[in-house]
């Protein structure tokens, strides 16, 4: 009686009361997720590395204004904006705890795969990427006492500096042999960038998707938390994308920032979640960094289409008034030398 009652794997049955084992199958997903994306990003970074000029990425550190602006976005408006979107639909405090891990975080490597893709500075980004995850040892814990103060005591806050320094890692060393690569054989760096930028966009995608399919209970979450991670992305790209042009960057730039801004390294929240809270309080939290992954790289596309449209029909734009130049130009010269004009010139 008590097997049809209980399932399978129960541990202790009485009648309808059922002891199960404890599902470990979203920490286990976690763990499995981010070594195979901590992997593959290596990869995908090793051939971003190969787009970029050493003169460059050097000149960026000697000058560091477009680095400090974005340190400003990431380190200014981020937690800033996450502080304000907590107070402003007045969520639960464990609920603000994560959505300032969040928005303290520094930027995810994701940002330089669409970064490429929007013509963006490809020196200024992982210049930028490097320095956000590098300044994260002490920025992120100085954000979080300055703004969880009303929530939480910061201390109960586990920061995994093991975490930050493999992120930092993964980074450095693949971009490092991509700039070598790309100063050595540059005809070969050109062939691994274009694999490695399609790679990385399918990989972005692909986690994106399977987190949100596998996850148990992903979907399960105060719809507050659901607003929050829909806007939060949001007014990151945009937000940076202003001040960026405030500061007088040029456009290309400005759209690097913008990306660096928004793109938060959202598995680095959730293992902070997960060192920092209790099972019971990380049902209230813990997928609010997929959700906020998720919106995050849907705007990060719809940004990617928009560009692209507009490049193509300034192309075609472009193109038209040159052909319009070049006939009038034509007929002029007919004039002038006594010839006569074709068809294709009226």
């Amino acid at each position: 009686e008590n097997s049809t009652a209980c399932p399978v794997n129960a541990t202790i049955c009485d009648g309808t009361s059922c002891v199960l084992p404890e599902d470990n199958f979203n920490q286990t997903l976690s763990v499995v997720l981010s070594t195979v994306l901590t992997i593959m990003l290596a990869l995908v970074m090793f051939s971003m590395g190969c787009n970029v000029e050493l003169k460059n990425f050097l000149g960026h550190i000697k000058r560091p204004w477009g680095i400090f602006v974005g340190f400003l976005c990431q380190f200014g408006i981020m937690p800033l904006t996450a502080f304000l979107l907590s107070l402003a639909f007045n969520i639960l405090p464990i609920q603000a705890v994560v959505v300032l891990i969040m928005g303290c975080c520094p930027g995810g490597t994701a940002s330089n795969v669409i970064a490429y893709w929007v013509d963006g500075d490809m020196d200024l980004s992982i210049s930028m990427t490097t320095c956000s995850t590098l300044l994260a040892m002490g920025m992120m814990p100085l954000c979080l006492f300055i703004y969880t103060k009303m929530w939480t005591d910061s201390d109960a806050i586990v920061l995994p500096y093991d975490s930050i320094g493999l992120s930092l890692v993964a980074l450095v060393i693949p971009v490092s042999f991509g700039i070598f690569v790309n100063h050595k054989w540059p005809s070969k760096a050109k062939l691994i960038l274009k694999v490695g930028s399609i790679v990385g966009a399918v990989l972005i995608v692909l986690i994106a998707v399977v987190g949100g399919i596998l996850y148990k209970g992903s979907w399960i979450i105060s719809p507050k938390l659901w607003i929050i991670g829909t806007i939060f992305p949001a007014a990151g790209y945009t937000l940076g994308f202003f001040l960026a042009r405030v500061a007088g960057l040029s456009w290309h730039r400005c759209r690097t920032v913008s990306l660096e801004t928004g793109m938060q390294n959202t598995q680095l929240c959730s293992t902070i979640v997960q060192l920092s809270f209790t099972p019971e309080q990380l049902e209230l939290m813990f997928t609010f960094p997929l959700i906020y992954s998720i919106f995050q790289l849907l705007f990060a596309l719809l940004i990617l289409g928009g560009y692209r449209l507009y490049r193509r029909h300034r192309v075609k734009t472009k193109t038209d008034v040159e052909k319009t130049q070049q006939k009038e130009d034509s007929k002029s010269c007919a004039k002038i030398n006594g010839g006569f004009i074709s068809d294709e010139m009226k």
